[in-house]
């Protein structure tokens, strides 16, 4: 039977996010980000220096947990991270030409009235 007295917390989504984000936001709702083996290096330890993604939690998102229980995620380096965006290398930059350009500025005239105007001083 557990006997613990630590209130339960929500284990946020942190799939998805960059480590520094994920570990910030898992820290805000009261459970840590650990490594997924055990037996290896602390996540923090693997996840600097560089940008790192978080690709997979377990437990999933929702679960209940004591506060400051571990979830355990697997990271992956920037450059590793799936995208679906792809770049085509055929695509030149933009010429200046077609960069926005006003069509006509317009002004609008206002007498200098000095009289009409509220809260004029004479």
């Amino acid at each position: 039977m557990d006997m613990r007295a630590a209130e339960r917390v929500t284990v946020p989504d942190v799939v998805g996010l960059p480590f520094h984000v994920g570990r910030d936001l898992a820290t805000k709702a009261g459970v840590t980000l650990a490594n997924s083996d055990p037996d290896g290096p602390p996540i923090g330890a693997l996840a600097w220096p560089g940008l790192y993604y978080i690709v997979s939690q377990s437990p999933a998102a929702g679960t209940q947990l004591y506060k400051w229980d571990s979830v355990a995620v697997e990271i992956v380096s920037h450059g590793d991270a799936n995208s679906l965006a792809r770049r085509n290398e055929n695509d030149d930059p933009p010429h200046l030409s077609a960069h926005a350009t006003p069509e006509h500025e317009q002004f609008l005239d206002l007498p200098d009235d000095s009289r009409s105007a509220p809260n004029a001083s004479p």
